[in-house]
Parts: C-alpha cells; sequence; structure tokens
C-alpha cells in the first residue's frame, strides 16, 4: 500500500457538530488539511491549508495534536493516509475556497446519508463522540 502523509482538523461547533469539506469531483467529505509540504511542520502545513481550502485562520494556541492515525484514503484507491490530527479552533467563518466544493457541518451521533471519508468515520466522529475538548 503506498502511504499519503496529510494533517487534518478536527473542527467542533457549539452543538459539537464536526466541520468537513468535500472537494470538487469528489463525493466523499473528509476533515480539512492536506499533504505535509517538506520542511513543514504538521501544525505549519494545517494552518496553510485552512487558510487555502477555508479563507480562514487557525488559533494556533488552541492547536491540540489528537494522535496520529491510518485509514484508506478516500479519493485514491490503493493508498492510505496517515494522519496527524489536530483539534483546532478557527479564526474566521469557513467558506468553501481554492479545491473545496463544499463544507457541512456533521453531527457525530447521526452522520446518515453523508459519505464520509474513512478516517472521519472510523476516527474523528469517534473522537467527537468521545467528547474531545
Amino acid at each position: 500500500m503506498s502511504v499519503i502523509r496529510i494533517v487534518a482538523a478536527v473542527v467542533l461547533d457549539e452543538r459539537n457538530h464536526v466541520l468537513v469539506v468535500r472537494k470538487r469531483g469528489t463525493s466523499a467529505f473528509m476533515q480539512p488539511g492536506g499533504k505535509i509540504e517538506p520542511g513543514e511542520e504538521p501544525l505549519e502545513a494545517l494552518v496553510r491549508e485552512i487558510r487555502e481550502e477555508l479563507g480562514a485562520g487557525v488559533d494556533e494556541s488552541s492547536a491540540r495534536m489528537l494522535g496520529r492515525f491510518t485509514a484508506a484514503a478516500a479519493n485514491e484507491p490503493g493508498y492510505v493516509v496517515d494522519a496527524d490530527l489536530f483539534l483546532v479552533s478557527l479564526d474566521g467563518v469557513p467558506r468553501a475556497a481554492a479545491e473545496i466544493e463544499e463544507v457541512m457541518w456533521v453531527d457525530p451521533h447521526s452522520a446518515d446519508g453523508v459519505e464520509l471519508a474513512p478516517l472521519t468515520t472510523q476516527t474523528v466522529l469517534a473522537l467527537a463522540r468521545d467528547g474531545v475538548s
């Protein structure tokens, strides 16, 4: 299996719903984030990706590393993602920008009917249900 090294954000609203995004030309919603560039620290990459994808900043003092997780890649068959997950607060209102087509908030207890990436389904929603904060 080929590995894609990424960083991803877990953003919760006041209802404990999870922010997910869908890239243009894809069907699965996933965490905002992306690939870590050579020489970049994971949090640096996340701040860059959030600014590009959502037009929002990250309150870096709020960032908390949740762990490193792997899951099947949603849009690249035969690949797995190796993701550093950070719980973060955004500075600004998230909106679809760059390659992002759609932004939505999902209830971690009932995301039925929404196609979600494996990392979101297997890890992020479970963290949100367990009350990560």
